[in-house]
């Protein structure tokens, strides 16, 4: 593992080996309560399926929010919001066990692409495109280069979907962000949020050659990489032997 990622990248990647948990800690489920729709999170006092039927599409309580993300994409480190439990490895198998919470992840990833500008096409491939309308993918891109505690909050989002067995999404968001103003973002944590060695690798070759100008990434390209994926179960290896014309 590089040492010079950042301390909570390496705590990911190593599966947060060695983590200490109060009693109070291992005995509590709020997260999988949360998800179960048993449990309103804190401060705003809303079921999980409350803020995916009525934040979907609010751009306002989304961005000025910061309660919320927590519970959303808990994941095994703690946050700025108190309230929110870090969440536990007994809650992570139940969760991932349970086809309900998993759909609700689901829906509340596609809720916050929604409001990075973006959609998801495919759940089986983690195929990701612009949004359309009535939604806006260049006014909510320029939201994002301009509001950094977004960068943030996808590096939780990437995490949870790896801990929660979803990992096959995370490189589907990394085409659509490509900007240089969150470069460092994406090549110290977003590229890195994959425990899988050799995707990891691979998509960190992709964009060092993107770089250099040794490739040209296209989006069909990009399309055929996620299809070869689902088919063989892992990316193409031809892809880095292209030479930009």
């Amino acid at each position: 593992m590089a040492v010079n990622l950042p301390r909570d990248i390496r705590a990911f990647l190593s599966g947060y080996r060695g983590l200490a948990s109060s009693p109070q800690q291992t005995e509590s489920s709020d997260n999988l309560d949360f998800y179960r729709n048993r449990l309103r999170c804190q401060p705003d006092g809303l079921l999980v399926e409350e803020i995916l039927d009525q934040w979907k599409g609010d751009y306002n309580k989304l961005e000025f929010g910061h309660g919320y993300i927590q519970w959303l994409f808990p994941i095994q480190e703690d946050g700025m919001n108190f309230a929110a439990q870090r969440l536990m490895p007994h809650e992570l198998s139940a969760m991932r066990a349970d086809a309900e919470v998993m759909r609700r992840i689901v829906r509340a990833y596609t809720m916050m692409l929604d409001f990075y500008g973006m959609r998801l096409q495919s759940e089986e491939t983690g195929l990701v495109g612009r949004a359309v309308p009535p939604g806006s993918y260049s006014s909510r891109y320029v939201n994002l280069l301009f509001s950094p505690h977004n960068n943030l909050r996808i590096s939780r989002i990437l995490k949870c979907l790896s801990e929660l067995g979803l990992e096959h999404l995370n490189a589907g968001e990394h085409e659509e962000l490509t900007t240089p103003f969150i470069r460092d973002s994406m090549d110290r944590w977003w590229a890195n949020c994959i425990r899988n060695d050799r995707e990891r690798e691979w998509i960190a070759q992709v964009i060092a050659r993107v770089r250099s100008g040794q490739l040209v990434f296209t989006r069909q390209m990009y399309e055929n990489v996620l299809e070869g994926r689902r088919q063989t179960g892992e990316f193409p290896t031809e892809v880095l032997d292209r030479n930009a014309s």
